[in-house]
């Protein structure tokens, strides 16, 4: 796939600005602030509908103005696409494809496939356990657009159990402060039970499944750019795990299922003094280990920037595997977060094979002749030309 033109109104810092890519490799140069980083996430925005910098679509349109548009026209092996995503500081987004409202903004997903990378994500290794969540689940969103409504689901399950045991928790110390006795509503609880297992093993499977084809690409790169020196080992840590004596079921969505609800009972006290869900997918977690050491405790810096290298250009392959077709790869002032040995690393895995766009403050890191068939543009306080002084 190849995104051909982009244009941004009211996003961001950028009034009414059109990107025309006329290379495999495009470089965006500018001082920080200037709006290269904002230009990445008008492509995210594209290919996931989210971005990992904002929550709230009013925080995404310049000058609190009453909406914002990002359009794309992208070539794709079936055809040309082009891509609207309109957002509202007042009122719902909408999304189009060749011009045609979408009333299912899940058909709109994985149409633009990108792999972003940005100094940020040295978190997948040094932040909390959320930080390793977010990044399985933007992955699976990419590879299975319909594990969006699946995710959308359990966390809305999630919610109103947790409203429920909140509300559990206070009625029951009223009571016993009035010195009488509260009955659970048993049935009611049952009933959230059973939806949130039900949604919450989904979530697990594909997560373990997607982690299980991840996991020996990444080793592999891992391999490579640590010189053989390094074994890299995955590990997804579910807080609900299967432990059945009937093998049919033990690695199937139904057994996941049951021993969903054999922890929700057995840590069911605990769930009602505490008043919120502590059993399901929101409380996973994923290992990563380098020669048998945990990498978030005893990795040295070299090693997570390798390890979170070798996820990304794994994330990269798999993708393409999947999809059939090379995803865009986003490079958000990364370069200067790596040794010029894992910038090699990365510059020589890229080639001409994927699309790749990179921010950066100066071109001092990249070498002369990669740069001959790349283009560069200048970024500055919301306006992009093109660079010729380097």
């Amino acid at each position: 796939m190849y995104l051909r033109h982009l244009h941004l109104r009211q996003f961001r810092n950028y009034r009414d600005q059109q990107v025309k890519f006329d290379a495999a490799k495009t470089i965006l140069v500018g001082d920080n602030a200037q709006g290269k980083s904002n230009l990445l996430e008008s492509v995210e925005l594209l290919s996931t509908l989210k971005s990992h910098r904002a929550i709230r679509d009013r925080d995404l349109i310049q000058d609190s103005k009453p909406a914002g548009q990002i359009q794309a026209s992208l070539e794709r092996q079936l055809g040309n696409i082009d891509l609207t995503l309109t957002l509202r500081s007042q009122g719902r987004r909408t999304v189009a494809v060749n011009g045609e409202n979408l009333r299912r903004h899940l058909d709109f997903l994985s149409i633009l496939n990108v792999v972003q990378f940005s100094s940020l994500d040295l978190d997948l290794v040094r932040g909390g356990p959320e930080v390793r969540r977010h990044w399985l689940d933007r992955l699976l969103v990419q590879l299975e657009p319909v594990y969006a409504h699946i995710l959308q689901q359990y966390n809305q399950v999630l919610r109103q159990r947790n409203a429920l045991l909140k509300k559990i928790r206070q009625q029951k110390i009223a009571a016993e402060s009035q010195g009488s006795l509260y009955s659970i509503p048993a049935q009611e609880l049952a009933l959230w039970d059973a939806q949130l297992a039900t949604t919450g093993a989904r979530v697990i499977r594909r997560r373990e499944r997607v982690l299980q084809r991840l996991a020996p690409l990444a080793s592999e790169w891992h391999r490579a750019i640590s010189g053989s020196k390094e074994v890299l080992q995955m590990e997804y840590l579910a807080n609900v795990t299967v432990d059945s004596k009937e093998l049919i079921i033990q690695d199937s969505l139904e057994g996941v299922r049951q021993a969903f609800l054999e922890k929700i009972k057995a840590r069911a006290i605990a769930e009602q003094y505490q008043g919120t869900t502590v059993v399901g997918p929101h409380r996973d977690d994923v290992n990563f280990t380098i020669n048998d050491t945990p990498a978030r405790q005893y990795g040295s810096q070299g090693q997570q920037r390798t390890l979170v290298l070798a996820l990304k250009l794994a994330e990269l392959q798999l993708i393409e595997q999947v999809v059939q077709e090379p995803p865009l790869l986003l490079l958000d002032d990364v370069l200067a977060e790596l040794d010029l040995h894992r910038q090699n690393q990365l510059l020589e895995a890229i080639t001409d094979r994927f699309q790749t766009l990179i921010t950066t403050t100066h071109l001092g890191c990249f070498d002369g002749q990669w740069l001959q068939d790349t283009q560069i543009l200048s970024v500055q306080s919301g306006k992009i030309s093109y660079f010729f002084d380097f």
